[in-house]
């Protein structure tokens, strides 16, 4: 039997690839992008899949059973652990690197970035599904009248200087609004505090190398 003698340093990267986070998820994704930014300076894989597309759709498939993403996959072969959505993986993460909890006044303003995110999310898959916004359907109504709602807390939320620190809500919050002019999904006339918020971040590093333009 022959073994191959390795340096130091090339057995610390084999080790830490090894033991890599591996986060799963597509670059237009504001849930997953939000985890992107978060994970900048710490070392990971990112996988990047075409979920409507047969091939990687079914690697989404054989390791997560609700088909959504953004999904973690942590550890090795032998003892991996894969968490589903983005605010359990953030949960996850605090826990791993012992960072502190969000306090009940950020998960509210969680709670609220993604109410409207998920129903910009449905009404964009409903879009591109040939499916027009019928403002008459309870479905769409509801959904408008939740953004609408939301957005406009947000506003004033930021205007309160309640987004102030480069925290995770203040990271989700910008993703939820590039995504809105990425998309067009809402006219954001009068949501000026909204909007020099998201001005003020666009040039982050991390922002700038997970722009879902590029």
């Amino acid at each position: 039997m022959q073994f191959t003698l390795v340096s130091q340093p090339m057995l610390e990267i084999i080790i830490l690839e090894y033991l890599m986070l591996k986060l799963y998820g597509s670059t237009t994704s504001p849930y997953v992008r939000r985890l992107r930014i978060w994970l900048a300076n710490t070392e990971h894989e990112f996988v990047n899949l075409q979920i409507f597309v047969e091939q990687d759709r079914h690697v989404l498939a054989t390791k997560n059973p609700t088909m959504k993403i953004p999904m973690l996959e942590d550890g090795t072969d032998e003892t991996v652990q894969i968490i589903f959505d983005s605010r359990i993986i953030y949960r996850y993460l605090t826990d791993k690197f012992d960072d502190p909890l969000l306090s009940w006044e950020q998960e509210n303003q969680l709670t609220m970035i993604d109410s409207a995110n998920d129903s910009l999310v449905q009404m964009f898959i409903l879009s591109n599904s040939d499916i027009q916004a019928d403002e008459d359907k309870l479905f769409f109504k509801l959904q408008k009248e939740r953004v609408n709602a939301v957005l406009v807390q947000l506003n004033e939320m930021v205007a309160s200087h309640q987004f102030v620190s480069w925290n995770y809500p203040a990271v989700c919050l910008y993703c939820l609004v590039d995504w809105i002019e990425f998309r067009n999904l809402h006219n954001m006339q009068g949501l000026t505090d909204l909007l020099a918020f998201h001005d003020d971040n666009v040039q982050r590093i991390e922002v700038t190398a997970t722009d879902p333009r590029k």
